[in-house]
C-alpha cells in the first residue's frame, strides 16, 4: 500500500503506532490537520513574545500548519496556565510556560488545576540569565566591593526588581541572604523603570535581564558585576558568575518551556519535542534568541519536568523563609 505524509505522524510516530493508542480525535485525523495555537503568558512585545513568535514561525514550516501565537497576559502567567490546562488535549494548543509557573503555588496558594497532571512538559526552550548591574558612577567594580558598600551602611543595599515574586526579586533576596546583608527590594513595573532608577542613583543595583540595560552598559553609564547563572553566559561572557565571586548560593534565572494539556498523545509530544529541538539548534533561531537576552536550551520532557520540580522546591523554600508575597 502506498504510504503518504498523511498516513504518518513523522518517522518516530509511525514506529510507535502499534503500541501507543491515539486519542479519539487523533484517530479521526492525522496530526496536525489544522492550525495550532501557542498561548503566550505575556503581552505582545518583549523577549517572551518575540521568542514565541520565532518558534511559531519555524514550527509552522516544519509541521506544515500555521502556529498562531495567542497572548494571554495577567496574574503572573496564571491566566495562560489555567486556560491551557483546561483545554482539550487534542494536540492543537500549546503553552509557552515561564518561570513563574514554578513559584505560583508558593506565592498564591493552590492553583485551579493540577500542576502535575493537567499540563505536561514537552521541552525546555530557553534560559533568561539575570545579571547583577550597578551605576558606573558608584565606583563599585565587583561583588566584593558591592557587599562592602552594603556593610558600610546601616540600611544595607537596595535592589530594584520588576515585580514582587519575580525571579529578579527572588535572586536579590538570595543575594542579600548569602552576603548576610540588610537591604530592601523595591518593585517596579518592569525592567525599564528599575533601570531608570538605577541610572538616577536612587537604587544600588538590579539583578535582572540584561537586554534593556545593554545600551546604557555600552555607553558606560551602567556596569555589569556578574551573572547569576551556574556558568558564564554567552550573552555577556566577560561577566563572571556570582559563584566565582564567592556567592555560592546565588543561582537564578528566568526561563521558558513548552507544555501541552494533560492527556495529549505521546506521539504529539514526541513530534513537538523533536521539531522544537530542531528549531533551537538552527543558527538563525539561536541568534534571534540571543539578541533578546535568551539562551536556547532544548531537551526531553523528563529533563524539563525535573528542572521544573527542582525550581519549585528551591524557590518555595526561599519564598516561605522570606515571607515573599505575589502581586
Amino acid at each position: 500500500m502506498k504510504m503518504t505524509r498523511r498516513n504518518l505522524l513523522g518517522t518516530a510516530g509511525a514506529a510507535c503506532l502499534s503500541t501507543v493508542p491515539l486519542s479519539t480525535t487523533l484517530a479521526q485525523e492525522i496530526w496536525p490537520a489544522k492550525p495550532i495555537r501557542l498561548v503566550a503568558p505575556y503581552a505582545p512585545g518583549g523577549p517572551s513574545d518575540f521568542s514565541a513568535r520565532v518558534l511559531a514561525e519555524h514550527l509552522g514550516k516544519s509541521l506544515g500548519q500555521q502556529v498562531i501565537v495567542e497572548n494571554k497576559p495577567g496574574a503572573g502567567t496564571r491566566l495562560a496556565n489555567e486556560m491551557v490546562a483546561r483545554t482539550a488535549p487534542d494536540g492543537y494548543t500549546m503553552l509557552y510556560a515561564a518561570a513563574p509557573y514554578a513559584t505560583a503555588e508558593a506565592l498564591y496558594g493552590k492553583q485551579k488545576f493540577d500542576m502535575k497532571k493537567d499540563l505536561l512538559p514537552v521541552t525546555f526552550v530557553a534560559m533568561a540569565p539575570l545579571f547583577l548591574i550597578v551605576n558606573a558612577d558608584s565606583g563599585v567594580k565587583n561583588v566584593r566591593e558591592l557587599v562592602a558598600l552594603g556593610k558600610s551602611r546601616a540600611s544595607g543595599l537596595n535592589f530594584g526588581s520588576p515585580g514582587a515574586g519575580s525571579q529578579p526579586n527572588l535572586a536579590a533576596d538570595l543575594f542579600l541572604k548569602d552576603a548576610r546583608l540588610k537591604g530592601e527590594i523595591l518593585h517596579f513595573r518592569g525592567d525599564a523603570p528599575a533601570y531608570l532608577e538605577l541610572l538616577g542613583g536612587r537604587i544600588d543595583a538590579t539583578l535582572t535581564a540584561i537586554t534593556t540595560a545593554l545600551p546604557h552598559i555600552r555607553a558606560g553609564k551602567l556596569r555589569v558585576l556578574g551573572v547569576a547563572s551556574a556558568e558564564r553566559s554567552p550573552l555577556y561572557p566577560d561577566a563572571p558568575t556570582l559563584r566565582e565571586q564567592g556567592m555560592g548560593n546565588v543561582v537564578a534565572s528566568g526561563w521558558y518551556g513548552m507544555m501541552v494539556p494533560g492527556g495529549t498523545s505521546r506521539l504529539v509530544v514526541a513530534r513537538l519535542q523533536a521539531e522544537i529541538n530542531r528549531a533551537l539548534s538552527d543558527p538563525e533561531v539561536k541568534q534571534k534568541f540571543l539578541t533578546q537576552g535568551l539562551e536556547p536550551r532544548g531537551g526531553t520532557p523528563a529533563e524539563f519536568q525535573a528542572f521544573i520540580d527542582s525550581e519549585t522546591r528551591k524557590w518555595t523554600a526561599v519564598i516561605r523563609q522570606s515571607g515573599i508575597k505575589g502581586e
